[in-house]
Order: structure tokens, then C-alpha cells, then sequence
């Protein structure tokens, strides 16, 4: 079965996190999101914002094209 766009974004994010050493409660505090939505962007079940996306690259300290890129 083919994964979805918001799939392969969550793998990524759960990725870069993990990278990162930071727990999603951690994420979405540096975010400024809730966790329960860090949580569910990571599950894929999030149709992700623009803004959203610029917050989580602030939050991993990375530029929004390395969410994209693996």
C-alpha cells in the first residue's frame, strides 16, 4: 500500500525529532502547538498548514525544505 503525502511529512518529523533527542511534548512547546497534534502529524493524520510547517521547522531548528527532504 502507498503511504500518503501526510505519511511520509510525519515519518520526517518523527525523524528530525528524533535527530533532534526531543520528546513531542518538547516539539510542540518550542513549536508552539499542541502535542496531541505533534503526535498526530507523526501518525499521519494531519493535513498540515503552511504555518503550522514553518512553526515544527522552528521548533527543530531546521529550514522548511529539510522537512521534505530525506
Amino acid at each position: 500500500m502507498k503511504k500518503t503525502v501526510e505519511q511520509i511529512f510525519g515519518e520526517r518529523v518523527r525523524s528530525l525529532r528524533m535527530i533532534a533527542k526531543i520528546s513531542q511534548e518538547e516539539l510542540a512547546f518550542r513549536a508552539d502547538l499542541n502535542r496531541n497534534y505533534i503526535s498526530d502529524i507523526e501518525c499521519g493524520r494531519r493535513n498540515v498548514s503552511l504555518k503550522s510547517i514553518e512553526k515544527i521547522a522552528k521548533g527543530l531548528n531546521v529550514s522548511i525544505d529539510a522537512l521534505f527532504i530525506e
